[in-house]
């Protein structure tokens, strides 16, 4: 996993360009002084290397396959190859960084673990790890993602978690992330916080990219003749930057990450953060984010749980600058109805996540010989519910 120092990556003081940094209150000094220091060396160290391969490979089931959805390709007229995330263990690529930090927290000599979900499937995993090592785990979640991802919150209370609903604000993601820091803040020496995407304070955007980028790093080996196109969908942008990580210094691999436009770009219930945000300081990172002149959060919308977040990972702030990645957005309705043709193409169910960068395919004109590899992060038994009620048919 390890990187060159380049444009596209993080430099000496944790920022990328202008975006990231350690915007933090001095009670979380220590925790974050320890973690920046030691991280590096623990995970590129060769014990942590082989018990954290050994997991992927006998608990996670990675590799995973990348598949040739060929019908879908037919549709499009195109080449089509899926990513198959879903196939973890757990039911997302939510688990590699889950796993790769338990490991972590377990050298920093930490005892207690709590995390933040808005699918649950970062809190499933979470929950998970903890569960195989023996852990306490406490996750917050939205009042409202609580509902609608109800499924998700059984297994983390079978698993052993405590799930405690956030009532505050909109009651979802950016709500459960503000309660986990007011945790660790009050608890932090025993406690390690497993934060679920490349967001937050550094370390942690660093931290997350490197656990998940053993995603491209399969990619690149499982396709010796390379992608034309790589598409992920982003909300705080963990299964982007772990499919993007090994291609971000390869031009001529086109990087499409697609965010949640909600209801549509000019309803004011959205969450397409690049195309209607500016920097500002969200959750202790500079980045870019939806606020208002005053600098006060808007609440993000979308049928996604796990894309619903008013703000993106620094790293994905700065791509979007240098324009090495391409950001789109897709609507609640198209990815809906990206998720049905695919179910219906190849008998894979998808997240909903994960539906908004099928959607994708719709708004590009493909070429026959196009490579078009989608990072399909996670699978759809979570959004059923949804899906039901949605039935665009």
């Amino acid at each position: 996993m390890n990187k060159e120092k380049t444009s596209n990556h993080i430099d000496n003081e944790g920022f990328y360009g202008e975006f990231g940094g350690a915007f933090i209150p001095e009670m979380l000094h220590p925790n974050i002084e320890e973690l920046k220091s030691s991280y590096i060396n623990i995970i590129e160290a060769e014990e942590f290397q082989k018990e954290f391969k050994e997991l992927l490979r006998n608990y996670v089931g990675r590799p995973t396959p990348i598949y040739h959805a060929k019908r879908l390709s037919e549709h499009y007229q195109t080449q089509i190859f899926l990513k198959r995330e879903d196939l973890c263990h757990t039911g997302a690529h939510k688990i590699n960084n889950a796993l790769g930090q338990i490991l972590l927290a377990q050298k920093l000599n930490k005892t207690r673990i709590i995390a933040e979900t808005g699918a649950g499937q970062h809190g499933v995993a979470t929950a998970t790890a903890c569960a195989l090592m023996g852990m306490k785990c406490v996750v917050y979640m939205g009042a409202v993602d609580v509902e609608r991802q109800a499924p998700n919150v059984a297994r983390m209370k079978m698993l052993g978690a405590e799930v405690i609903p956030v009532e505050s604000g909109s009651k979802t993601l950016k709500d459960a992330t503000n309660e986990a820091i007011r945790d660790w803040i009050t608890n932090p020496r025993d406690t390690h916080y497993i934060i679920g995407s490349v967001v937050g304070p550094h370390p942690y955007p660093d931290l997350v990219a490197r656990l998940q980028s053993v995603i491209s790093e399969e990619i690149m080996s499982q396709m010796p003749e390379e992608p034309s196109h790589i598409i992920a969908c982003v909300g705080g942008g963990s299964n982007a930057i772990g499919a993007f990580y090994h291609f971000l210094d390869k031009e001529q691999v086109e990087l499409i990450g697609v965010e949640a436009a909600g209801k549509g770009i000019h309803s004011n219930e959205t969450a397409a953060t690049l195309t209607l945000g500016n920097t500002g300081v969200l959750h202790a990172s500079m980045t870019t984010l939806l606020q208002t002149k005053d600098g006060q959060v808007i609440e993000p919308h979308s049928i996604s749980a796990g894309l619903d977040y008013p703000g993106i990972g620094p790293q994905h702030a700065h791509l979007h600058q240098n324009k090495r990645v391409k950001y789109v957005s897709a609507t609640d309705d198209e990815a809906v109805k990206a998720a049905f043709l695919l179910t219906q193409k190849e008998g894979i169910i998808p997240a909903l996540e994960s539906a908004h960068a099928f959607a994708y395919l719709e708004q590009q004109k493909w070429k026959s010989t196009d490579r078009v590899l989608i990072n399909l992060s996670g699978r759809g038994d979570k959004d059923l519910s949804t899906y039901t009620k949605y039935n665009p048919y």
